[in-house]
């Protein structure tokens, strides 16, 4: 009997059968890339719309009238708390890549001074107010850099809304 002809079936159907398994762990490496970069941009997402919408109820709180200022200084912990923030921030933590997770954890301590700067007493757009809000632009700006690299997308060449005033907070026009 000559076994050459069925030595070459089965190292033809074994090299085929690597080779299947081969291109399905590719594919599986390349759908598992584009679902964890799909859960990035959902958090980072998520983290930046908190940031801006937490920076603007902050303002609007400051803003506000109080029979207080104990009374002030609860509704600004309350929205900070109810703000979500915590929580997006943890997912962050749990996700993002280290130099994205320092970044955001600066955006959040910038906004946690903020709000205590305010519960403090603070006026809106005093100097001291226009330098927190100038710190939490600069981080944002940071972090935002930080996510676009990881995401694989390029720098942005221009602002989305630009500054009417330069010497107005940051978050005025992000």
């Amino acid at each position: 009997m000559d076994w050459l002809p069925l030595l070459s079936t089965l190292a033809g159907a074994a090299i085929g059968i690597v080779a299947t398994l081969v291109a399905d762990r590719n594919r599986w490496k390349r759908e598992d890339a584009k679902e964890a970069l799909r859960l990035r941009l959902d958090l980072y997402t998520q983290y930046t719309t908190t940031v801006k919408a937490l920076g603007e109820t902050l303002r609007a709180l400051a803003e506000r009238e109080h029979a207080s200022h104990d009374e002030r200084a609860l509704a600004l912990r309350e929205a900070f708390r109810e703000s979500g923030i915590a929580i997006a921030s943890e997912r962050m933590w749990l996700i993002a890549p280290q130099p994205v997770v320092k970044a955001s954890n600066s955006v959040f301590h910038c906004l946690r001074s903020i709000c205590d700067g305010y519960a403090d007493g603070t006026a809106v757009g005093s100097a001291e107010d226009r330098a927190r809000w100038e710190a939490r632009g600069k981080a944002a700006a940071r972090m935002r850099k930080l996510m676009r690299e990881d995401l694989g997308v390029g720098p942005l060449t221009e602002r989305h809304s630009p500054q009417a005033d330069p010497a107005e907070p940051a978050t005025a026009a992000e």
